[in-house]
């Protein structure tokens, strides 16, 4: 199997080498696993690519690239330049520090990843580490996502449902914030919404006289609804989510039908 990875924590993350290891055992013996992952930190920039400047892209080791740009930037650079020969099989995203459940999802790099690899009509999965009392203070603070993201990744490569229409879709996929013993296994549900879980900004002055905005978040232990991937996660279970770009609230088409 031929796998690219990526993130949006950056090249030189933990959480990458987490998903190096878990690519690795995924491609086997004659696999290849290919990296291609931001210069730099680029967590919160959702399926941002640099439309209106170039960005440059060094390898920096065997099959191991960095670009100065957002993670779907990094897709791109990959399919048209580091792997023209062949495209991967799948890619893999992640393994993000922090969850993007519920409204996360939306602003998440790491699922930007994933979403313009579907867009290029290639499977992808993105992976993150939700992190609250159980496990933020864990030695290995991936202990949960190093256990489980092997069968975790086999299981929705074998039994979950891959299509090739426009929106081709892809897997959100959050691993719960308990040790990895305590997991209880996996529920494939749809995104939640916190409701409080919106992002604010708060003033602060520097010395220089000069005022600047830092970006404010909201309580990550909230639930987010039944039968939903943040509800799921603090249950202990790892959830798994569907998704496609497509954003057409479909459920109001036909209420909209008054305008024609």
């Amino acid at each position: 199997m031929r796998i690219l990875i990526t993130n949006d924590d950056g090249i030189d993350a933990p959480g990458l080498e987490v998903m190096h290891e878990i690519a690795m055992a995924l491609a086997g013996y004659d696999g290849e696993v290919w990296t291609v992952a931001p210069a730099f930190e680029q967590s919160g920039v959702g399926h941002c690519i640099s439309y209106t400047h170039p960005l440059m892209i060094s390898a920096v080791g065997e099959r191991r690239f960095a670009a100065q740009g957002s993670p779907a930037d990094c897709v791109l650079a990959a399919f048209h330049e580091v792997m023209t020969d062949a495209l991967p099989d799948i890619v893999l995203s992640g393994v993000n520090r922090g969850n993007n459940s519920a409204e996360n999802a939306m602003y998440s790099g790491t699922i930007g990843a994933a979403m313009e690899a579907a867009l290029q009509g290639v499977p992808a999965i993105a992976l993150s580490q939700f992190y609250g009392p159980r496990n933020v203070n864990l030695d290995d603070k991936f202990e949960t996502a190093r256990a489980h993201g092997l069968n975790c990744v086999r299981t929705i490569l074998d039994k979950a449902p891959w299509d090739k229409t426009d929106y081709g879709m892809f897997y959100n996929v959050n691993f719960p914030p308990v040790p990895a013993a305590e997991v209880k296994g996996m529920r494939a549900v749809r995104q939640g919404y916190r409701g409080d879980g919106r992002f604010g900004m708060k003033p602060a002055d520097a010395p220089s006289g000069r005022t600047f905005m830092w970006i404010t978040g909201a309580n990550q232990q909230d639930p987010s609804g039944d039968d939903t991937d943040a509800t799921v996660n603090l249950d202990g279970y790892i959830s798994v989510t569907p998704m496609r770009a497509d954003l057409t609230a479909h459920d109001a088409l036909e209420a909209l039908k008054v305008i024609e």
